[in-house]
């Protein structure tokens, strides 16, 4: 990476802010700041000293967004040279050494700021790597990037993947850019808890697969048995096939978009020579999840299973009232299709709803069905996605017995 022994750019920002980088937040916003020895340029390394002019910490630039900087280290000065890089990819690294056995190759290497690379992902699918940046601030650095990635972790190809903001500004690279290798002349497929899974890289959801549902997943399969299920929102049936491997009768698969019942018929199609996952009846549903669990037409159905995993629906603070009335509404109408003894897990997404927000959205339509109910558990980040401040916990989950 450049070597910046000492960054020229030095900024003074308000005592809040001084105290809210001391705690470990990986933001400094743009209105903290008091003092600044000159106009900043996207990407280069900002020195931040406190109101006393002590070091307090350092990260990268951002003369545009509302986040002006993002973190990489506080404390004590040190140089961020070429070493210092590599160190700190191997960190991120070192953290999944031993998280994942050869039957799963698709996971999470490294995830964002609370692996010290802010607004940047890293997820493995066998030997395809995807490279995902929610920040312009590294795309000054993007090909030394590539380069430590290269000498860390064998691969076949890395895919660049943009988030929506920075697609327009991100010349000269462009999303779905392959960085490295040669584009698959077919659909990906990667291993998980010995299941297989295709993924589109290049134009896919998030990075192409849901990864962070991984533990979910596994404990859906082990309720499954016997159960009729139903997974609304069933994106690529990540969990129907997980149900279906842990012995359930049949799984309905609820989804609007026909791209992604598809894609969950070929991942089924991909795993039919497991005998347990060819004996369970498979059915798609082109609808609105919504829509359907709300229709008067649909109340003379049950199931023993219900999976309720929609996208974020608050993707902005103003829509958080909002979502957490449409996550009570989903589980109010999903119970009144449960079996005696069937199990609803509701799950949310949305950064902006708390845990405590979405928790009880749920327990709330629970106690309001009048059926008597036990809480099995609750679920958060998996151990490839963690989140060490209050804007990276957005993943929760709960598993109510009825």
């Amino acid at each position: 990476m450049n070597s910046e022994s000492t960054p020229s750019l030095k900024l003074r920002i308000s005592q809040k802010a001084e105290t809210i980088l001391r705690s470990g937040h990986p933001w400094l916003l743009s209105d903290s700041i008091r003092e600044q020895s000159r106009p900043g340029t996207m990407g280069e390394l900002a020195i931040i000293y406190d109101r006393k002019d002590r070091f307090l910490g350092m990260g990268l630039f951002d003369p545009e967004g509302p986040i002006c900087v993002r973190m990489l280290r506080t404390g004590k000065p040190q140089k961020l040279d070429r070493a210092w890089w590599q160190q700190h990819l191997t960190a991120a690294l070192d953290r999944r050494r031993n998280l994942f056995d050869a039957q799963t190759n698709g996971y999470r290497l490294c995830n964002g700021e609370s692996d010290g690379w802010p607004g940047l992902v890293l997820d493995r699918y066998d030997s395809t790597l995807v490279l995902k940046i929610y920040t312009t601030v590294w795309l000054p650095r993007l090909n030394e990037v590539v380069e430590l990635i290269a000498e860390q972790v064998p691969h076949e190809r890395l895919i660049l993947r943009l988030s929506r903001n920075i697609q327009d500004q991100a010349l000269p690279f462009t999303e779905g850019q392959i960085l490295r290798g040669a584009a698959p002349l077919e659909p990906v497929v990667f291993l998980e808890s010995g299941i297989r899974f295709e993924i589109d890289g290049v134009r896919g959801q998030k990075t192409g697969f849901y990864l962070d549902q991984r533990e979910n997943r596994r404990l859906v399969e082990s309720f499954s048995q016997g159960r009729r299920v139903l997974n609304a929102f069933s994106f690529s049936g990540g969990f129907s096939l997980y149900a279906a491997r842990g012995g359930a009768v049949s799984v309905t698969d609820l989804d609007i978009s026909p791209h992604a019942l598809t894609a969950a018929n070929r991942n089924f199609a991909l795993n039919l020579h497991d005998p347990t996952i060819s004996r369970c009846l498979h059915e798609s549903v082109k609808t609105d999840a919504f829509d359907w669990l709300n229709s008067t037409a649909t109340s003379s159905r049950s199931f023993d299973l219900i999976i309720l995993d929609p996208p974020s629906l608050a993707r902005r603070e103003f829509e958080r009232t909002q979502a957490i009335r449409a996550y009570g509404r989903l589980a109010r109408n999903a119970i009144k299709l449960l079996r005696p003894k069937g199990i609803l897990v509701a799950c949310s997404c949305s950064a902006h709803v708390s845990t405590s927000e979405f928790l009880d959205s749920v327990r709330n339509a629970a106690t309001q069905s009048g059926r008597p109910f036990m809480e099995l558990q609750t679920t958060g980040h998996a151990a490839d996605h963690p989140a060490t401040f209050p804007e990276a916990n957005y993943l929760k989950a709960i598993y109510l017995c009825f």
